[in-house]
C-alpha cells in the first residue's frame, strides 16, 4: 500500500511538469496581455512596454518557464497582476467556497443517484425505470448555466425561499476561523450564521448536482443490471439466502466499483471550479476568480490555481483507488 501511494505520487512530477510547460505556452499565446488588461485601448507603446518590463514579459520565453519553474520549486506561485496579492493567498480565500459547493453537489447526486439508480434496475422496464433514464437525459442535456438562472428566478426572485447570491448573509457578524462558513458557524457555535451558509448552499448546489446526478444513475443502474446476471448472485438465491443479504453484500456492493471511480473522477471535475454556476449565483469561488483571471490576462493566478488543481484531482482520484480495496476485497492495491 504505501508503495503505490509513494509511486503515485512520483508521477505526479513529470505530470505537472509537463501540465505546466503546455500553459505557459498557450497563455503566452492568448491575444493581448495583462497590459492590455490593465490599461485598456487607450494605453501608449511606451506604458505597455513599462508594465511588460516590470512584469518579465519582455524577457525570452524559455528564460520567463525557467523562473516560474524555479519559484513553483520554492512553492512560490507569485504574486496576481489584478489584484495585488500572492496568488496562495487569493487561492486559501476562494478554494475553500468551492469545497463546500462540490460536497453539497456531491452529496446531492450520491444520495439521490445510487438509490435511485438501483430501483431503477430492479424494476426493469416499469414506470420507475423510464422515469430515471428519462430524467437522466434532461439533466445532461439542460445546460447548466440555463438550470441556475431558472432556480434563482423562481425559488430567489419570485418566491423568495432562497438567497441569489453570495455565501452569506453580509449582516451577520459571522467569525471566521477555516474560512468555510459552514464549519465555522459549527465549531463557533453560531448556529443561524452555519444554517444561512448551509441555506446559500441549496441552490447552486442543486444547478451543479445535475449532470453528476444524471452520471451516477445511469452508471449505478448500468452496473447493478449487469451484476444482477452473474453467476454468483444466482447461486447466493439458491442457497436461501435473504433478499436484504444478497441485495447488499453481493449486488449492491459489487456494483459500486464504476460508481466510485466515475464520483472521483467528477469529484476532481467540480473542484476545478464550477464558473457558470458559481458566476449566476456571484458565488466566492475558484471557478469565478479563474473566469476574471482569464479576462484580465493575468498570468500568474491563472498557473498557480491550475497547477495547484491538478495535484488536487490527482490526490482526489488517489484516494479513489484506495477505496476500491475497501469496497471489494478481490481488489488489492499494489
Amino acid at each position: 500500500m504505501f508503495r503505490f501511494i509513494v509511486r503515485r505520487l512520483l508521477q505526479l512530477i513529470p505530470t505537472l511538469f509537463g501540465l505546466s510547460l503546455l500553459l505557459f505556452i498557450w497563455l503566452r499565446r492568448l491575444p493581448g496581455g495583462p497590459e492590455t488588461a490593465i490599461l485598456g485601448e487607450r494605453g501608449t507603446p511606451e506604458m505597455r512596454a513599462a508594465i511588460r518590463r516590470s512584469m518579465g514579459l519582455d524577457e525570452p520565453i524559455l528564460v520567463q518557464y525557467g523562473r516560474f519553474v524555479r519559484r513553483l520549486a520554492r512553492l512560490d506561485l507569485g504574486t496576481s497582476s489584478s489584484t495585488k496579492r500572492p496568488v496562495i493567498e487569493e487561492f486559501l480565500e476562494r478554494f475553500p467556497g468551492t469545497v463546500e459547493l462540490t460536497i453539497t453537489a456531491l452529496v446531492i447526486a450520491i444520495g439521490v443517484g445510487i438509490p435511485l439508480g438501483y430501483l431503477a434496475a430492479r424494476r426493469r422496464g416499469r414506470l420507475l425505470d423510464h422515469f430515471s433514464v428519462g430524467g437522466s437525459l434532461i439533466g445532461i442535456c439542460i445546460p447548466i448555466f440555463f438550470l441556475a438562472y431558472v432556480l434563482k428566478a423562481i425559488f430567489s426572485e419570485n418566491l423568495g425561499w432562497f438567497p441569489s447570491s453570495g455565501r452569506q448573509d453580509p449582516t451577520l457578524d459571522a467569525t471566521r476561523i477555516t474560512n468555510f462558513f459552514v464549519l465555522d458557524g459549527l465549531m463557533t457555535r453560531e448556529w443561524d450564521a452555519a444554517a444561512d451558509a448551509l441555506w446559500h448552499l441549496v441552490l447552486p448546489g442543486l444547478a451543479l448536482a445535475t449532470i453528476p446526478l444524471a452520471i451516477i444513475v445511469r452508471i449505478t443502474r448500468a452496473s447493478v443490471l449487469e451484476v444482477l446476471n452473474e453467476d454468483f448472485v444466482r447461486t447466493a438465491e439458491a442457497k436461501g439466502l435473504t433478499e436484504r443479504t444478497v441485495r447488499g453484500r453481493h449486488v449492491l456492493r459489487n456494483s459500486l466499483l464504476p460508481v466510485v471511480t466515475s464520483i472521483g473522477l467528477l469529484t476532481g471535475g467540480l473542484l476545478s471550479g464550477a464558473v457558470l454556476t458559481e458566476t449566476v449565483f456571484a458565488f466566492t469561488g475558484i471557478g469565478a476568480f479563474i473566469y476574471e483571471a482569464i479576462n484580465h490576462r493575468d498570468y500568474p493566478v491563472l498557473m498557480g490555481f491550475i497547477m495547484i488543481i491538478s495535484v488536487v484531482y490527482v490526490l482526489v482520484n488517489l484516494l479513489v483507488d484506495l477505496s476500491y480495496s475497501l469496497i471489494d476485497p478481490r481488489v488489492r492495491v499494489r
